[in-house]
């Protein structure tokens, strides 16, 4: 009810006020001189009268007047008195001539030459020149001879309430987190208001909250937004539209306002726990899959954005944990379950696993909240592909004599469909392998035979690859190589080493070695062989020469056996 009184007063009193300083300067504006009389007991009067003779005494002329003042924005069918000029060596007469000069003499202020009253011609705004600099003069009007040096005063116009507070550089954008305390700084925002600042209040401003309540509030003077809900959540609503006014004469009735929005957006924090989007995930995956492809996606949704929204994931149980692998999508934070080792339908038909999500990036602050974690079930079943056969060994070692018949079974390879639909097997070679084609494979049970004949001493070893296809499904092949090695039989005669020739004195020795003879055999060991030697039957009973064996050494020596031999 007070501020209600006051209001009222200041509507009343303002209009009187104006007008009063309006009409002062007139009144005021004359200088006194020592002639002038005062009204008995107005000491106001007497202070003002000794003021204005110390000035008139300090400078030694004969008229003087002070600043004077005209209302802005006034306007009217008659133009404005501002003032009056006097000067006391005015004694009445019309010999006083009033010049006027300097800004607006002529166009804004018109002075009456002989009663030296300045009118406002047109109607002013402070905000467009506050004050106007002028040169007034006395000069004689017949002679136009000064009566005074010029003096320069000026002219203030004076204030009132014509410009609303505006906000420059509004509208405004904000950000505060969510879950602020109630207090927390926003933002500040500013008006200016083109009235005086110094009289009066025009320029006082005082700020409010036009929309925007309860959520936030606003300090009257400093204009400072700040929170006044606790606990605001940007994921129940993450935008406010705020409504600021600002009113001039402190915001009493009869100022004026303007008005400016603010765009407060709430910034999200980590206040909410991953959740996926349901309990038990399904599925189902071919047992041939290559390892590290996708089999599936779970998706742990958060409330939350941004960093606060990304959340890594672990396999924590299950009996699949060495066998499947989690890795999180960086673009869409799903958790993608991969192959790690090879699956097998015939041995397990399904796992479970246990997931769990977690946040990356946690604030303490609502840990209390409960853990920043889920987790849920999946269920993986191993469906069964069609595989190709599989041989009993990865490969195969077979030996053979090289004299071995032909059509002799060398060995045979065995090989099943792993599949639970068993598919019968047909074997066959790959003549790459085989381009003489010296062996056969019974296509049925996968007995291989020999089709020609072998010889270890041109080739010991024959390596082949046997083919297993599936009768059902011919593009269901599986290879396996076949190592045959050729065993040695005594087959091949010894050999001399090289032809010999022998030359004997004719007075040679008996038991004189006159040759080394040597021989060689195809057959194993290779380490060599023991041979027999002996002189041809035709040479047994030769008188001459003998042969001997080198006891240890596979050579024999060559000897005559007489002292003498005739030459021949």
């Amino acid at each position: 009810m007070p501020e209600r009184l006051t209001e009222m007063l200041m509507d009343t009193w303002t209009p009187l006020i104006i007008l009063w300083i309006t009409v002062l300067p007139s009144i005021y504006m004359a200088p006194m001189n020592q002639s002038q009389v005062l009204p008995s007991g107005s000491s106001t009067g007497l202070k003002r009268l000794n003021e204005e003779q110390r000035v008139l005494h300090r400078s030694k002329r004969g008229w003087v007047w002070n600043q004077m003042f005209v209302l802005e924005e006034f306007s009217g069918p008659e133009p404005i008195l501002v003032g009056r000029l006097h000067t006391d060596l005015d004694p009445g007469s019309s010999k006083i001539k009033y010049i006027l000069s300097g800004d607006g003499a002529g166009t804004i202020f018109v002075i009456n030459d002989k009663t030296g009253d300045i009118h406002a011609m047109k109607r002013l705004d402070r905000e467009e020149k506050a004050e106007y600099t002028l040169t007034a003069q006395a000069v004689d009007r017949d002679t136009n001879q000064p009566l005074e040096p010029p003096s320069e005063f000026i002219i203030k116009v004076q204030d009132i309430n014509d410009n609303a507070p505006e906000f420059v550089e509004g509208p405004y954008h904000a950000t505060v987190p969510e879950m602020s305390l109630v207090g927390t700084f926003v933002t500040k925002v500013t008006a200016t208001d083109a009235d005086d600042p110094v009289y009066g209040n025009s320029a006082k401003l005082v700020y409010s909250i036009l929309e925007g309540q309860p959520y936030f509030s606003i300090e009257p003077h400093t204009a400072i937004i700040k929170t006044a809900l606790p606990n605001m959540d940007r994921e129940a609503k993450e935008e406010y539209f705020v409504v600021i006014q600002a009113k001039d004469m402190g915001g009493h009735m009869g100022g004026l306002s303007g008005t400016t929005t603010v765009t407060i957006t709430l910034s999200d924090v980590n206040d909410n726990p991953p959740k996926f989007a349901q309990s038990l995930y399904h599925f189902s995956v071919m047992e041939d899959v290559a390892l590290g492809e996708p089999i599936g996606r779970v998706k742990a949704n958060d409330l939350d954005i941004g960093e606060n929204a990304k959340s890594s994931y672990d396999i924590i149980e299950g009996d699949g944990m060495d066998i499947f692998e989690i890795t999180t999508d960086a673009q869409t934070q799903d958790g993608i379950i991969r192959v790690r080792k090879p699956l097998d339908f015939e041995t397990k038909k399904s796992y479970t696993l246990k997931v769990e999500a977690a946040n990356i990036h946690i604030d303490p602050r609502f840990l209390s909240g409960g853990p920043f974690k889920d987790t849920a079930t999946v269920k993986i079943v191993v469906e069964d592909a069609d595989e190709p056969p599989v041989f009993s060994s990865p490969t195969y070692l077979l030996e053979v004599h090289e004299n071995a018949a032909l059509n002799s079974v060398l060995g045979q390879v065995t090989a099943h469909d792993p599949d639970v639909s068993s598919s019968p097997i047909r074997f066959s070679i790959d003549r790459h392998t085989d381009l003489e084609r010296q062996f056969n494979i019974n296509a049925e049970d996968g007995k291989i035979t020999l089709a020609t004949p072998l010889d270890r001493e041109t080739s010991t070893w024959h390596n082949i690859t046997i083919v297993a296809t599936e009768t059902r499904n011919h593009s269901q092949v599986s290879r396996v190589p076949v190592a045959i090695k050729v065993l040695d039989v005594n087959d091949n005669a010894p050999e001399f080493a090289s032809e010999h020739e022998a030359f004997l004195c004719e007075n040679g020795k008996p038991g004189q070695v006159i040759q080394i003879v040597s021989a060689v055999d195809k057959d194993d060991p290779k380490s060599g062989h023991y041979f027999l030697y002996s002189l041809l039957p035709e040479m047994v009973n030769n008188p001459n020469f003998t042969i001997k064996k080198n006891e240890g050494c596979r050579t024999a020596d060559i000897f005559p056996l007489s002292s003498a031999l005739s030459q021949r």
